[in-house]
């Protein structure tokens, strides 16, 4: 049996692995985002990669030094970035309150897009190590928001860890007019795909793998 690690600590990422029936552990990135691309897709990829390269690293490093502690198995671990990008601007989370409000007024109205990064990273037991990352595009566009409309949203605190500065499996739900793709992918993990790139790859398969609850186990950080 292996055991799958999710990198990240987004309660949503965590959701949305349980409702397709994994078991894993959860152990955040917590190293300083470094950014070098300017497309979206390629930012969400490399934050992934790199959260999911630290996590994998960590396992390894500890389970060298306690060698009597070491389980024989392999371990997959998963980290994962979601940004929103409007034009040619990428929206990360809010800073605060007024960014928060800055990044809802720019979508007002208009149509955006939500990138996620994935990053496989496996370990085998003898510490050999191999990754795979891919990204999941979706646009949602969000009907016109009034002022005060942004500003009762904001007080509630709802937008203030959320790329873009709103949760669609929330009270944003309201604003938004359409979407077009992977609705999931939009909430902080597209599963769907997640499943079918390790299906590819020979990892996982639904009877092997996520009925039986007994096949892997992830790591994952936002």
């Amino acid at each position: 049996m292996g055991q799958i690690i999710l990198a990240s600590a987004s309660p949503r990422r965590k959701e949305l692995l349980e409702q397709i029936g994994l078991e894993f552990e959860i152990c955040p990135a917590k190293g300083e985002e470094v950014i070098s691309k300017s497309v979206p897709e390629e930012v969400v990829m490399e934050l992934s990669e790199q959260k999911a390269t630290e996590v994998a690293a960590m396992v390894k490093t500890y389970e060298s030094g306690h060698g009597e502690l070491m389980t024989p198995q392999d371990i997959l671990v998963i980290g994962a970035d979601t940004v929103v990008a409007c034009d040619d601007t990428i929206l990360g989370k809010p800073k605060d309150e007024a960014d928060a409000k800055r990044m809802l007024t720019l979508l007002s109205g208009r149509k955006h897009a939500v990138y996620t990064g994935v990053t496989f990273v496996f370990l085998d037991k003898n510490g050999r190590a191999g990754a795979h990352t891919f990204y999941e595009k979706t646009e949602v566009t969000m009907k016109p928001l009034s002022e005060p409309e942004i500003d009762r949203y904001v007080a509630t605190g709802e937008p203030m860890d959320k790329a873009g500065s709103y949760g669609i499996q929330g009270q944003a739900a309201a604003f938004v007019k359409e979407i077009h793709g992977d609705y999931n992918n939009v909430v902080g993990l597209p599963v769907g795909r997640l499943y079918q790139e390790l299906k590819k790859l020979g990892v996982m398969e639904w009877n092997k793998g996520l009925s039986q609850r007994n096949s892997f186990v992830i790591i994952n950080r936002k």
